[in-house]
Parts: structure tokens; sequence; C-alpha cells
């Protein structure tokens, strides 16, 4: 009936299987689930949801009908399966792990789940009574879409079906994702300018504590140029080496994190060197009105203070 709504490109289910559990052998107690769920799933489930498999394949009208299983992939890692041939151990019965699923993003529990044939699914006390309905339809139907599937699925009671859009959930975390991204960039900009003004100030007591420095260069033949060039180069050298310094402590605090909670660590070059870029840029800048005010400087003044 859902397949009928207009709209509709493609529709399956999955139902519960709560009578059994998933285990790697059957020497482990079987109350240990290891959060994984089993679930009756259709052949077309797949083909609805967009999911692929990265080993095996999915199930098919004739697997189906047998002791076979794909396992999503975080169910893949509990149970330490990497790829389709083992076995595994449901309902005192071994079956063959006929594929392994890529992780899927419009439907995290299935990630979790352990799908067995909907037919083979009823010898294990499965009621044949779909627990989820997955739809997919064009963007330019899913609002009418949505206000039609409660009353399809369930014509009698259908305030008792729960419509969910998981692609709004994706929405949501990408805004938040952007919204975080943009505060550390808001922090990190107020943190340059900070060590910007920090460092305009240090080179402008600079250029006061060297003024007789300044006159005795300028009288033995240092041009404005040359003048304004050394106090610039300073102040890129100490901009960079702060820069430098921020890096590697960024890098050790990272690293650490990672050991304590067991990440792999992963450095994105492009980051690091935008870091130690944008640090020396602002050193060039924050030195320009330093370096400028001792280029002007005249011997007399200079040596006279």
């Amino acid at each position: 009936m859902v397949a009928r709504i207009p709209g509709v490109t493609g529709v399956s289910a999955t139902g519960l299987v709560d009578t059994v559990t998933v285990r790697r052998t059957d020497k482990i107690d079987i109350a240990t689930t290891s959060g994984i769920t089993v679930q009756a799933a259709r052949p077309g489930l797949f083909g609805a949801l967009g999911a692929t498999v990265r080993s095996g394949t999915f199930l098919n009208a004739a697997t189906s009908r047998y002791p076979a299983v794909v396992l999503g992939a975080t169910a893949a890692t509990r149970l330490g399966i990497d790829r389709a041939g083992g076995h595994v151990h449901i309902g005192g019965r071994w079956f063959l792990v006929v594929g392994v699923a890529d992780r899927v993003p419009l439907a995290a529990e299935i990630n979790r789940s352990a799908l067995i044939g909907w037919e083979y699914a009823r010898t294990l006390g499965f009621d044949g009574q779909p627990t989820t309905v997955y739809e997919r339809s064009s963007d330019d139907t899913v609002t009418a879409v949505r206000e039609l599937l409660p009353a399809t699925v369930d014509p009698e009671h259908p305030e008792q079906v729960t419509v969910s859009r998981p692609s709004d959930a994706l929405l949501a975390g990408a805004e938040a994702e952007r919204t975080l991204n943009a505060l550390l960039f808001g922090l990190g900009g107020i943190a340059l300018l900070a060590g910007g003004v920090g460092i305009a100030n240090i080179m402008v007591i600079a250029v006061l504590e060297r003024r007789q420095e300044i006159g005795l260069r300028r009288s033995l033949g240092a041009t404005r140029g040359q003048i304004r060039l050394q106090f610039l180069t300073e102040s890129v050298t100490l901009s960079a080496l702060g820069g430098l310094a921020g890096v590697l402590l960024g890098l050790a605090v990272c690293a650490v994190f990672a050991l304590v909670k067991g990440w792999p660590l992963a450095v994105p070059l492009p980051a690091v060197a935008g870091g130690a870029l944008a640090a020396v840029l602002m050193g060039a800048v924050a030195g320009i009105y330093p370096a400028r005010r001792a280029a002007l400087l005249t011997p007399t003044e200079a040596l006279g203070s």
C-alpha cells in the first residue's frame, strides 16, 4: 500500500526478532547481545535505503529461506567479523555470513543489526509483522507522502504510527557541525588577533628601547628601508616561532587525547600548515607599524634620546 502512494520510489521493511540473540560462538552466554539486534529483512531493503555491502552480497529470494545473515557495519565490528564467509550463532543455529554492510547513514539501527531472511525468521518465532517500514520518495513529494503514511500503514489507528525523516537529522547534524566549525574559527581568529596585538606591543617597546641602536645604524649609512626590514623580519620571526610552538603543542595534546581514548591519530596537514602560515601573516601585519615607526626616526632624534 505504501508503494502505491504517488512519489514513492522504493519501500521495504524490517521486523524485530526479539526471541533470539546473535553471538560469535555458541560458547558465549546467550544473554550477551553486545547491543546487536536480530531483524528480519525484505530482499529490497538495501535498495530502498540506498545502502551497499562492502563484502559479500545482500539477502535475496533464495538466501532468505536459509540460515543466512547480513551484518551491519557496527554489528560486524562488535562480532569481530570484517568479511563475508564466516558463521555466527543465532537462536541455537549456525548462520552463514553472506554479507557485511557498509555504514548506513540514514538508518543507524541497521548498522547495529544482524539481518536474516523474512521467511526463515518465521522458524525462529518471528510473527511476520513489520516493525519498521522504510520508504524512499522524490524531494518534491516528501511532505505529501509523509502526510499519507500514517493512514496508509494503519488505517484504524494512524495516530499510533510514528513517521521520522532521517535526512532531517543529517541536516541538523551538518548544521551543528558548521556552527561548531564557525565557532572554532572565530575563537582562532580572536586568538590570532590577541597574539598580533601582543607582538605589536613587544615590537613598539623594542623600538623605544633600541632608539640609540637605530640612530647608530642610520649614522653609519643604513637606509629607512633597511631599518624597516630589520624590525619587520624580527616581528615575522617572533610570530613564526610562536606559531611553530603552538602547532607542536596542539599536536602533542591531540596525540595524548587520542592515546587516552584509544583513537587513531589523524593529522590534517593542510590545517597544520594553515595555522603556521596564519601566525606568520599576523606577525607581518603586527610588525608594520613598529617597523614604520623605527624607520621614521632620524639619527639626531635617535641618538639624542
